[in-house]
């Protein structure tokens, strides 16, 4: 089981990105799970945590990804959602953990290395 999720979607040739307040890197939205939540739970509660009055489409299991992060040996947990509808206003709910969001190219950014692995493998060169 992976210990965190995280939801991609595109729109004409750019993705959804909220960026950290802590150390000013994008990423892909979603978060942690807490105990008992299914990984799918885990996405919808975070997107409302972080962008409450977004609305999510058919979400798809895309991948789990259990790998060590190459410069850190850190372990990367994720279950990677896709969907291709979202709608609303993009207003952050969580101020203390996120600074900015919004649809963005996916290269020439300072993104988190679980995001880096994603971008790599759904939107290559």
């Amino acid at each position: 089981m992976a210990k965190s999720s995280k939801l991609v979607v595109a729109r004409k040739g750019r993705v959804l990105l909220v960026r950290r307040r802590r150390d000013k890197r994008w990423m892909f939205p979603g978060g942690r799970k807490r105990a008992g939540e299914s990984e799918r739970k885990c996405l919808q509660r975070e997107i409302t945590e972080e962008l409450p009055k977004l609305r999510l489409g058919e979400l798809r299991l895309w991948k789990e990804v259990n790998r060590k992060k190459r410069r850190t040996g850190r372990r990367m947990s994720d279950a990677i959602f896709l969907t291709k509808k979202v709608s609303g206003p993009l207003k952050i709910g969580d101020k203390r953990e996120i600074d900015r969001v919004a649809w963005r190219k996916p290269r020439g950014l300072k993104l988190t290395p679980t995001s880096r692995y994603i971008r790599d493998k759904l939107f290559p060169k």
